[in-house]
């Protein structure tokens, strides 16, 4: 069993995701009531979280559901990644780097089909932990209590070794009803603190 571990959520977390306002944005442009959008493609969202549907099918089912031509439908994607993958967190990333070898280290993140090549691209986060588990690849959504459980297990460590950290309560609330202490991310000198007090002093 490995002594500590620390499971990181990614977007609000290792990422810094402000809404930027798409959808609202394409509804205006296509002249949609609020909400339409998510309306018709509720279930193209969920298919993408749990891995059900890949990547070409949902451009396919965008473009057919909102009327749109191959290029409107890459464009209106486009703004999806590019409000998914935010920015980087990038003294986190680097605190969790000087981890490596001290700690075991995974990522528990509510993904989309497509996420982990684009975030392995921009962030390295398939190089930053041992165990990335993306719910698009395992089908486990968070609050599942099984997501938890498949990330302790493939880290080989029980519950109560694995530090938990998320920006949204729920998460939480179900990281700890699982067996997992967890963080309430909100800014970084708290969670580094939090973090180092789990993990204990370098060797």
């Amino acid at each position: 069993m490995q002594q500590r571990c620390v499971i990181l959520d990614i977007g609000g977390v290792l990422e810094f995701t402000p809404d930027t306002g798409w959808p609202a944005r394409w509804e205006r442009q296509l002249g949609l009531p609020a909400g339409a959008m998510d309306e018709r493609l509720a279930d193209v969202w969920h298919a993408g979280a749990v891995g059900t549907i890949d990547e070409i099918a949902v451009r396919t089912e965008v473009a057919a559901r909102l009327g749109l031509d191959a290029a409107r439908a890459d464009a209106l994607l486009a703004d999806l990644w590019t409000e998914y993958l935010g920015t980087p967190n990038t003294e986190l990333i680097a605190y969790v780097g000087e981890l490596r070898g001290r700690c075991g280290l995974g990522i528990l993140s509510n993904s989309f089909v497509g996420a982990r090549e684009r975030e392995s691209a921009a962030y390295g986060f398939d190089t930053l932990v041992d165990q990335l588990h993306y719910s698009h690849e395992t089908g486990l959504l968070k609050p599942d209590p099984r997501a938890y459980e498949a990330v302790c297990a493939a880290l080989g460590a029980s519950p109560e070794d694995c530090l938990f950290i998320d920006d949204f309560p729920p998460n939480i609330e179900a990281a700890r009803a699982a067996g997992l202490p967890a963080h309430l991310f909100e800014d970084n000198p708290a969670t580094l603190t939090r973090i180092a007090a789990h993990v204990g002093p370098a060797v």
